[in-house]
């Protein structure tokens, strides 16, 4: 068996680690090692993927993952990498998200003949008794020490409750019940779970007198400063119904050229000398590394079919912008799509108007300012003024093509 801890160095995974000589000395041989995952929304979204991609990448090495749903510590909310308190839940919304992220979970992670462990921490957490908590379990931590966490350190500016407060002792409790139950020797997670895992690893050995490992993921932001996962629209989810297959291909296609290679070695199983070759692709070549990111990437999320219906679409609309005549492409699928009525379009709309109304700009200010600038396209053609009418006349094959900007693309279905 490769050892997995070579290949999470070559690929960029690892951002601080206890041991490395000892950790990379544990995965030599098959071990259990678990990643938490907060139920604060029914779907996870694409700043989570690195951990999935970890544990993919872990189970497929013969490692047993340990998928850990925080349904009893999102009832108190974690600080860590936020400014203030997340909002308070109820139970049965927390109840409702986690059973979502089981179904969704499944789709990278195999669960058949205890290949992999999924546990919510609900069934532990929820059942602890105050009193013997803070005796048994609390009497181990030290105040001062907890405070130097950056979780910790970045809130007592702004402020931090006594129930956040206790977020670490429930993680670290989690990894000693984990340990426990499944002999898990392992905990990954993002780095600003640093100081969790830390502690965590330190109630067990206080507890058990026996060493587990903690390591950290990088928090990925993209060249261009933006949170991993994130877009002007909002996050990128890992729901079909709520990020559609295609916009999930073209979150991907749409990376900046600085970030193909890394997000290549990340986000995919290539080998890593395409990826390495896909990185050296420069100008115009470029999009065909991120055609494989995107495809890949697609895959991974929503399965070969999906991908395949997604580039096709993409494909589609990419011909379109770099056909002589700028006329929508008849053929094949239509890509994301707004329908308008005959009779909405029939007196002309405004091009301002209309790309406030298919959803490519927020409001009717930011699309004149898009329009006035050279960003606005109808059929390929640069729209010349901000209020310049597109009725029925415009249409090609029952349909108009707006573009906003060099990326963002939407069909105007006309019925």
């Amino acid at each position: 068996m490769n050892n997995i801890f070579d290949v999470f160095e070559k690929r960029g995974f690892i951002e601080q680690v206890t041991d490395s000589k000892l950790v990379k000395d544990l995965l030599q041989s098959s071990i259990s090692c678990y990643i938490g995952f907060d139920p604060t929304a029914k779907s996870l979204h694409a700043g989570s993927l690195l951990p999935i991609m970890s544990l993919m990448h872990l189970q497929r090495a013969g490692h047993r993952p340990i998928v850990l749903i925080g349904g009893g510590t999102a009832l108190i909310g974690d600080p860590s990498g936020k400014t203030e308190m997340r909002p308070v839940m109820t139970r049965d919304k927390i109840d409702e998200n986690a059973d979502a992220l089981k179904n969704q979970l499944s789709r990278f992670i195999d669960f058949s003949d205890g290949k992999a462990i999924l546990v919510n921490n609900a069934d532990w957490l929820t059942d602890l008794s105050y009193i013997p908590f803070l005796r048994d379990i609390g009497r181990h931590f030290s105040v001062n020490r907890m405070l130097t966490a950056e979780s910790y350190k970045a809130r007592l500016e702004t402020g931090l409750n006594f129930i956040e407060f206790n977020y670490m002792l429930l993680q670290s409790y989690d990894f000693w019940h984990l340990f426990k139950q499944y002999d898990c020797q392992l905990q990954i997670g993002g780095n600003d779970q640093w100081g969790n895992i830390l502690a965590g690893a330190d109630l067990t050995r206080r507890i058990e007198g026996k060493i587990v490992h903690g390591l950290t993921l990088p928090l990925l932001t993209t060249s261009s400063g933006i949170k991993m996962g994130k877009t002007h629209k909002g996050a990128v989810w890992l729901d079909p119904e709520l990020t559609s297959p295609y916009h999930y291909y073209q979150y991907w296609i749409n990376q900046d050229d600085r970030d193909v290679e890394r997000f290549l070695s990340l986000f995919t199983f290539l080998p890593m000398d395409e990826v390495q070759r896909l990185g050296t692709l420069e100008g115009a070549d470029i999009r065909e590394a991120k055609t494989v990111l995107a495809y890949e990437a697609t895959r991974i999320c929503h399965g070969q079919k999906a991908a395949e219906q997604a580039g096709k679409e993409a494909q589609a609309l990419f011909r379109t912008d770099h056909t002589s005549s700028g006329k929508p492409d008849a053929e094949g699928s239509q890509g994301p799509s707004f329908t308008l009525s005959q009779t909405e379009l029939e007196p002309g709309i405004p091009a301002f108007i209309l790309l406030e109304k298919a959803g490519l700009c927020q409001t009717r200010g930011e699309a004149r300012r898009l329009i006035s600038q050279g960003g606005g396209y109808l059929n390929g053609e640069r729209i010349q003024a901000f209020d310049q009418t597109i009725d029925l006349t415009d249409l090609e094959n029952n349909s108009l093509l707006l573009r906003a900007g060099k990326k963002r693309y939407m069909r105007i279905i006309v019925e």
